[in-house]
């Protein structure tokens, strides 16, 4: 993990990460999490740095070991009337707030800070620099790929468990074949003008 330094290490911090800014379909699914000094857990990364094997190992770990953590959400609906950066700030606000314990200080990943009264710092590729925001990405993560696996069978034939909503040729292929489901972004530009094609916008 590459070198962090903060004045507010000491305090009792969360981290907090979001996951689904670019799909095309689905909600923005965030964490946060309060790790413990006496539990640690080796092996935390940034997310998309880890195998599916070993993200499912530190799932279960990171919840038997964190002194807190919660995951939750903006849905599809949510992005669509208030813009995707500003669903995964709420997002990230709504996990924050939902952890049983009041943290002193909130790492973020980015270069954006939620509208909320908690201390917090910004942190640029906080995933593979801070531990608290590398388990968040990781909880967060692990979540939205459970539930688009989960939209496959329920949407078949537009590949979720595959692509997880992101806009790959075998996405668009299948939108142009199928048309636009309840999940998909309508206010993303591919998905929006598909709608217009089809002159349902």
């Amino acid at each position: 993990m590459e070198p962090f330094v903060s004045q507010y290490v000491g305090l009792l911090g969360a981290g907090v990460d979001e996951v689904g800014r670019g799909p095309l379909a689905g909600d923005v699914v965030a964490a946060a999490v309060i790790l413990d000094p006496e539990q640690p857990i080796v092996g935390l990364n940034d997310s998309k740095k880890l195998t599916e094997k070993r993200r499912e190992s530190l799932f279960v770990e990171i919840q038997a070991k964190a002194k807190s953590f919660c995951v939750a959400r903006a849905s599809v609906a949510e992005i669509d009337d208030i813009n995707i950066l500003q669903a995964s700030l709420l997002a990230m606000k709504r996990a924050v707030e939902g952890l049983d314990i009041a943290p002193e200080h909130v790492w973020v990943d980015g270069n954006k800070l939620p509208k909320w009264t908690f201390a917090a710092e910004a942190v640029v590729k906080g995933d593979s620099r801070v531990a608290a925001i590398s388990a968040a990405s990781i909880l967060a993560k692990v979540v939205r790929d459970r539930e688009m696996v989960a939209f496959d069978a329920i949407y078949p034939g537009y590949g979720f468990a595959g692509h997880k909503g992101y806009p790959t040729k075998v996405h668009m292929e299948a939108v142009d074949r199928l048309g636009v489901t309840a999940i998909h972004r309508t206010s993303f530009g591919p998905i929006r003008a598909k709608l217009e094609q089809m002159k349902l916008l």
